[in-house]
């Protein structure tokens, strides 16, 4: 496969062909940057891990470089943590088992700029080997610029495909900013009980962000644990830990449906849920 920068590279961790190991995903997961996927979409990495019908491939769209650091990172140079970065998300693809670990090593910037068509070319190209039957992304509430602007070109991509190669279904999942907002009929609910251990492991590969300033792994368990302790006020706990996602599929069935419409409307149902609470008790 060529992709537009001669850097990007896909990783195969059993060694099969990257076509073929990319043709054989059932579950894809879209995220900016080295991390991101094992935060937001560690179900469908369980899902897939050691089951024969079903595998899972990631694809980092940026090149992680302007990370902060600290601690035994501070020094590191943009280049340094580039390559740190990408060797940490190597080590995640082995560890949980996926087809293939795709990196198109953009900068950010490349990814903000919604008039750059390369991004979404690299995407297409993906989606039309891996054909996936579900895609995990960012949501569109998400308060990173970079997140953001990872899940329209993933909009894109798909929209562009014929609509018998566009996956079942879209997800979009919780990075920086949580989903416990959304009306509780609208959550897209991940039950992560199982494999507690796989989903630590997963998380503590990433040494450059943890010890480099910033506690992902604790806050991305504690978020899945506190999204079970409190979906539901008048029940005890069902699951050891949930994942919420945005279900992002209408915007890729219907490729005339308005994107900033389709989250506004999200919002002012919450809105409109607080506010009538408070009239009712008021």
């Amino acid at each position: 496969m060529q992709f537009n920068l001669e850097t990007s590279e896909i990783f195969v961790p059993d060694g099969l062909n990257p076509s073929e190991a990319l043709a054989r995903t059932t579950h894809l997961a879209i995220g900016a940057h080295p991390d991101d996927i094992e935060f937001m979409a560690a179900t469908p990495i369980l899902e897939c891990f050691q089951n024969p019908h079903q595998w899972f491939s990631a694809v980092v769209m940026t090149d992680g470089r302007g990370s902060p650091r600290s601690g035994l990172y501070e020094q590191y140079s943009d280049d340094q943590m580039r390559s740190v970065r990408y060797k940490e998300q190597r080590k995640a693809a082995i560890v949980g088992e996926y087809a293939a670990q795709v990196m198109l090593d953009y900068p950010s910037k490349t990814i903000k700029n919604g008039t750059d068509p390369r991004p979404v070319e690299d995407l297409v190209k993906i989606f039309k080997i891996a054909h996936p039957q579900a895609v995990y992304t960012h949501n569109l509430a998400d308060k990173h610029d970079t997140h953001v602007s990872v899940v329209l070109r993933v909009i894109s991509a798909i929209r562009s495909l014929p609509e018998p190669e566009r996956p079942l279904k879209l997800y979009g999942c919780e990075v920086w900013r949580d989903l416990d907002w959304l009306a509780d009929d609208e959550k897209v609910i991940f039950d992560l009980s199982t494999h507690e251990s796989l989903q630590a492991a997963l998380a503590g590969v990433f040494d450059s962000q943890i010890a480099g300033g910033k506690r992902y792994d604790l806050a991305a368990i504690g978020r899945r644990r506190a999204n079970a302790t409190y979906l539901e006020s008048h029940g005890v706990d069902q699951a050891l830990g949930l994942a919420f996602a945005m279900d992002l599929t209408p915007l890729i069935q219907d490729p005339q449906k308005e994107v900033t419409a389709f989250v506004q409307e999200h919002i002012q149902r919450f809105a409109q849920d607080v506010s009538d609470r408070l009239n009712r008790l008021r």
